[in-house]
């Protein structure tokens, strides 16, 4: 494994370590008959989550179309988007309905996990507390073993992502191989 850490700007590369299980409320754009999303069950594969909020300037206008630009431009049988909505302010405005809405209006084709809200009235989610992010949009690409290799907050240039999604591709097709 090649072992990526630096910062750039927002963007702090790691290796090595897996997240908690995210905690979800209510799954979209997952088939109703078909378990879950799991990351454990996603491993193999490399997983890009994009955290949002569906009132996030910066996630309607570069994290959510750089997330469907991602899922339309590589094989689903090697590379998994999931969307989570991630909701620490205006709790009463970003309803279900209201994202079941945002998601048909903005094309979303890939799943998205509600996270579940905080424990005893806290206004920060459970996903977004137990992965300690700071904000949304925020960008995590782990790895076929379920690695975190980035984690970048606020908007992500797209050659960067690009080249880090083709060196994990890559080093998974080689695992694979061996």
């Amino acid at each position: 494994m090649m072992v990526i850490e630096y910062a750039v700007g927002n963007t702090t590369m790691t290796s090595g370590h897996a997240l908690p299980e995210w905690s979800v409320q209510t799954w979209l754009n997952w088939p109703g008959d078909a378990a879950a999303p799991s990351l454990d069950g996603l491993r193999g594969k490399v997983v890009v989550i994009h955290t949002f909020q569906m009132l996030c300037p910066g996630c309607v206008a570069h994290g959510i179309p750089q997330a469907k630009a991602i899922h339309q431009a590589f094989p689903p049988d090697r590379l998994q988007v999931v969307g989570l909505h991630t909701v620490f302010e205006h709790h009463d405005a970003m309803t279900e309905v209201a994202l079941r809405a945002f998601i048909h209006e903005y094309r979303i084709h890939f799943p998205v996990g509600m996270d579940m809200p905080g424990l005893q009235g806290q206004p920060i989610p459970q996903t977004m507390q137990a992965w300690r992010l700071e904000g949304t949009p925020t960008l995590l690409i782990l790895d076929d073993l379920g690695r975190v290799r980035l984690n970048h907050l606020g908007q992500a240039e797209d050659l960067r992502v690009g080249a880090i999604l083709g060196q994990l591709l890559a080093e998974a097709q080689h695992r694979a191989a061996a």
